[in-house]
């Protein structure tokens, strides 16, 4: 899948992240939740508001990975004060790296994974962190084949499931 692009994502695609990251993640997370959760979470999650302030956000950036015109995939990283938990300013988190469930184990994660590790290194930034729900093992096993290490876990709330992420993170070398 060598014609891939990765293209940094603005505020005039909203609509167009809106749709991949709710038909993403609805692949991804459906048959392991209850329908009132997931319909909960996908309306709140990636409703206008929350996805423009994310987008406007000075510390977070996203970017889809693009095939023939259409994106099949997105990332979103955060720096400092943007970052969901550590708020760390010598780390990158890697909040999200989504793709349409046609593409999964077709190296787009990984391209979408070095695009993350590409702005780690020009932000000077240590180590990146992420949280990866500890039931998604095809996720955790590529984070861990990308080096990463467990070093904790955490409550995300799904709904009103409470479940656990395993918190996990990749130190850099330069």
């Amino acid at each position: 899948m060598s014609n891939i692009e990765i293209k940094k994502i603005s505020l005039k695609e909203i609509n167009q992240l809106q749709e991949i990251s709710r038909q993403t993640f609805q692949e991804t997370f459906s048959e392991s939740n209850s329908e009132e959760n997931m319909k909960s979470y996908l309306e709140k999650g990636f409703s206008n508001e929350k996805l423009t302030a994310e987008l406007t956000h000075k510390n977070s950036e996203f970017y889809f990975a693009i095939l023939e015109n259409k994106p099949i995939g997105y990332l979103k990283i955060n720096f400092g004060e943007a970052q969901t938990e550590l708020k760390d300013g010598n780390a990158l988190e890697i909040e999200r790296i989504y793709l349409l469930k046609e593409f999964h184990g077709k190296s787009v994660g990984q391209l979408l994974h070095e695009k993350a590790i590409e702005r780690a290194k020009q932000q000077k930034s240590e180590y990146i962190w992420l949280g990866v729900w500890e039931e998604n093992l095809k996720a955790i096993r590529f984070y861990k084949k990308n080096g990463f290490v467990e070093f904790d876990k955490h409550i995300f709330k799904l709904g009103n499931d409470e479940q656990t992420d395993i918190m996990m993170k990749l130190n850099l070398s330069y």
